[in-house]
């Protein structure tokens, strides 16, 4: 059974948290996040230490627990050091421009693809092949970056696609041709 629910949070320096009820919102050098919380779970702040408890041993009140203590510690690594995925645009002619607050792609379609960046997300391109998406919201970084791979996923035939610089591709080998009897 997991016991990330019981791990305290530290704060770190420069972080501030306000807790009213289920609300929490937490205050960094990066920004502002604010989420509501469920309830049966709470949180509580005591010597620099987040601690989340659960009012019950129930089956909810257990993954609720967890999951809120991770939520948490992601909102304060948002915003005192932000998050960042990075991806690849790999193909003959596959390129990225930056247009304003969209992002144009041509990946071997007949027409460019054009991506519109939430408010909050910053997006940087190096050359015209590695795209860097960066904010302080774990979880909206990462739906970005998933929508802009979903553009045109990686083919294992050929490698032609996008995909996150840590992803691995491992290429099959094609069609092998039936041989001839002579």
């Amino acid at each position: 059974m997991s016991r990330i629910g019981l791990l305290p949070i530290f704060v770190p320096q420069g972080v501030g948290v306000k807790i009213e009820g289920t609300k929490v919102t937490v205050k960094g050098e990066k920004g502002e996040l604010h989420r509501s919380f469920f309830t049966g779970i709470s949180v509580v702040l005591k010597d620099g230490k987040l601690i989340v408890e659960r009012s019950s041993n129930s089956r909810m009140h257990h993954a609720l627990h967890g999951l809120t203590r991770s939520l948490l510690a992601n909102m304060l690594e948002g915003v005192s050091k932000g998050f960042e995925r990075v991806l690849e645009i790999n193909g003959i002619g596959y390129k990225v421009q930056k247009a304003g607050d969209k992002l144009v792609f041509q990946v071997g379609y007949s027409h460019p693809v054009e991506f519109l960046l939430p408010t909050d997300i910053n997006a940087t391109i190096e050359g015209t092949n590695r795209i860097r998406i960066s904010g302080i919201d774990k979880e909206t970084v990462g739906k970005v970056a998933a929508g802009i791979r979903a553009i045109r996923l990686a083919d294992h035939y050929k490698g032609k696609g996008i995909k996150f610089a840590e992803e691995k591709l491992r290429l099959k080998p094609g069609k092998v041709g039936k041989v001839s009897k002579e």
